[in-house]
């Protein structure tokens, strides 16, 4: 899709913020059918103390309030990481149409690694997956992030 990575680079920002703000730089914007922004942030789970305040968390989270409705009906979700299980669990009970992610999180992604969230038969809804190339800004952000902490 051609907007695709103009979308991505509005998560590539967040990931940049949250990053700044001491958090795992990973971000995450919704966008509904009309290509309009519904919601975007950053994670936040130093910040708001809550484990579960994942990027893609806050934004199903804004959006779903914003909108009176738990269901998503026909949005994409663009994020910067391959998501995690608590996101693709989330992500599929919202029923948005289309993920896309940059970067691949062998360790902790459950789309196309671990879990594979999306292919069990006990997954309710299936988004269309795409994963975009960032040329590494993405793992870069991560890569980074972690090795000043490691100093």
């Amino acid at each position: 899709m051609s907007k695709d990575k103009e979308f991505l680079e509005i998560a590539l920002n967040e990931a940049a913020t949250a990053s700044m703000r001491g958090e795992v730089p990973v971000g995450a914007v919704l966008v509904s059918g009309d290509g309009s922004v519904l919601a975007q942030n950053g994670n936040r789970m130093v910040e708001l103390m809550d484990p579960s305040a994942h990027a893609e968390i806050l934004v199903l989270r804004a959006a779903a309030s914003a909108a009176s409705n738990e269901r998503l009906l026909g949005t994409t979700l663009y994020v910067s990481l391959e998501p995690c299980t608590m996101c693709v669990g989330a992500i599929s009970l919202a029923r948005i149409a289309r993920l896309v992610y940059s970067a691949e999180d062998p360790k902790g992604g459950a789309v196309d690694h671990g879990v594979q969230f999306f292919r069990q038969p006990t997954c309710h809804h299936r988004p269309q997956v795409t994963r975009v190339n960032d040329n590494g800004r993405s793992s870069g952000l991560l890569k980074d992030f972690f090795q000043a902490r490691r100093v």
